[in-house]
């Protein structure tokens, strides 16, 4: 069975190619074991996004601190896996629906499309597709996400199946993305709470440190800006209050 296998992968890989849209709108089709990460420069989403009155799934873009720019999501579930990712300092790059993959497995074509592709500091590559856990519990649709992942690790690359993540600790990054543009909180006020930190703080003895004579949550924005930012952390498997004690990660 493992010597199927082996060859049923290197099958895929011979066979399969990659399409990959541009902002000049040409479509360029790669080898898949050919392709590079500099292929993606300059893409654009291989379907258009379009909210529609009626439609099942909520979809739309979203402002991202890691890009720039705006990355396209279809569904709530997308945008949480997108939140999560802006917010990991790991990760340097972003692209939605990066490309389409195509493949012969047998005798029928099998096509993917993958919800992100994200760029690792570390210089790994995560393709990323997104399914509700109901409906990877699906044998037709568990199958038809297995020969992606064979294809993508083949490449070296690392493969995820996204199905949720901890709701407190969604919520936790869903505030915080409030303070994810520079600006939003000045600089001046940000370095300033950066200084009043010491490890081990409670929010609450800090934002009163910070504050004086002023209501401890007006110096609440810089705190939360640090986090975001990852110059802070604390256990977001709880929910943010002053209880939450901070640690200082550079």
């Amino acid at each position: 069975m493992a010597v199927q296998s082996a060859d049923k992968a290197r099958r895929v890989r011979e066979v399969s190619t990659v399409s990959i849209r541009y902002e000049d709108k040409s479509v360029r089709d790669v080898p898949f074991a050919q392709l590079r990460l500099a292929d993606f420069e300059g893409s654009v989403p291989w379907r258009r996004v379009r909210s529609v009155h009626g439609q099942a799934h909520y979809s739309g873009s979203y402002a991202s601190a890691t890009t720039g720019g705006h990355v396209v999501y279809e569904s709530r579930l997308e945008l949480a896996r997108l939140l999560l990712a802006d917010f990991d300092p790991a990760v340097r790059g972003i692209f939605a629906q990066p490309c389409r993959l195509v493949a012969r497995i047998g005798n029928r074509a099998r096509c993917h499309v993958p919800d992100f592709l994200l760029v690792m500091g570390s210089g790994t590559v995560r393709v990323v597709k997104v399914r509700s856990t109901d409906r990877v519990q699906d044998p037709k649709i568990a199958e038809a996400l297995a020969w992606p992942g064979e294809l993508v690790e083949g490449h070296g690359w690392v493969y995820e199946i996204w199905s949720g993540a901890d709701r407190v600790l969604l919520e936790n990054v869903r505030f915080l993305a409030a303070y994810r543009r520079r600006g939003v909180v000045p600089e001046a006020e940000v370095e300033r709470a950066w200084q009043h930190v010491a490890d081990g703080d409670q929010m609450a003895v800090v934002e009163q440190r910070l504050a004086g004579d002023r209501p401890a949550h007006e110096a609440r924005p810089a705190l939360m800006a640090l986090l975001w930012s990852g110059r802070l952390t604390t256990d977001l498997s709880r929910p943010l209050s002053g209880n939450s004690v901070l640690w200082r990660c550079s």
